[in-house]
């Protein structure tokens, strides 16, 4: 029967009396070897713990991935899917009549709202996507690194939207049903619907909206 070396009382089991040296007595009191024993008692009885702490972060973590495929996938948040959105992955490789190669198109662009043409070389248009950019303060030619990209696509990267009929931008829609309002939307001088017009090397493309 252990017998407590600090006070009167008196255990059955070493556990027990561990438990009350744990308790009851100071840290400072014990001997480095109860030190050692209370310690050894204390990490074993923590351990058969249920272990909140990794249990909370794996929740956290879990209600973060869910909400990240929310809004990608439910929300069309990202420009990677929804009916404006490239069809291939950026740096996809096809099978052309010279073998396989990646996609990569280059065209030029001419873009005026109310009479001011939008200048695509300032820093604030380039690289802002990864299917369709500008790149190297360049701003009349643009790139294609995706197979499928739409002009509606294309556009819309440049916080520009295109429909057959109208154009927004800035907050302000131009349609061509309103009076003394004038919309091109075009490529190579054709009107196209640019939802489902996929650019093509060498496209020239054309955006123009005016209203008196």
């Amino acid at each position: 029967m252990p017998e407590c070396n600090y006070c009167d009382a008196s255990f059955e089991q070493e556990g027990a009396y561990l438990e009350h040296l744990h308790t009851d007595h100071d840290e400072s009191e014990l001997s480095r070897i109860d030190r050692r024993r209370v310690a050894n008692h204390v990490g074993d009885d923590e351990d058969g713990e249920f272990p909140t702490g990794p249990a909370i972060i794996g929740g956290v973590l879990l209600l973060t991935v869910g909400v990240l495929v929310y809004v990608v996938f439910f929300l069309n948040i990202g420009g990677g899917s929804g009916p404006a959105a490239a069809s291939g992955s950026v740096g996809e490789v096809e099978q052309t009549p010279y073998g396989l190669q990646t996609a990569h198109q280059h065209g030029s662009i001419d873009v005026v709202i109310d009479g001011n043409a939008l200048e695509f070389s300032q820093e604030q248009y380039q690289l802002r996507d990864d299917a369709f950019h500008f790149e190297g303060g360049n701003g009349q030619r643009w790139h294609v690194h995706a197979q499928g990209v739409t002009l509606e696509y294309a556009m819309s990267t440049l916080g520009i939207g295109v429909t057959d009929t109208s154009v927004t931008f800035q907050g302000t829609t131009y349609n061509e049903s309103d009076p003394d309002t004038n919309v091109t939307v075009a490529v190579n001088g054709d009107d196209i619907d640019p939802s489902s017009y996929v650019l093509q090397d060498g496209d020239s493309i054309r955006v123009v909206a005016n209203a008196s």
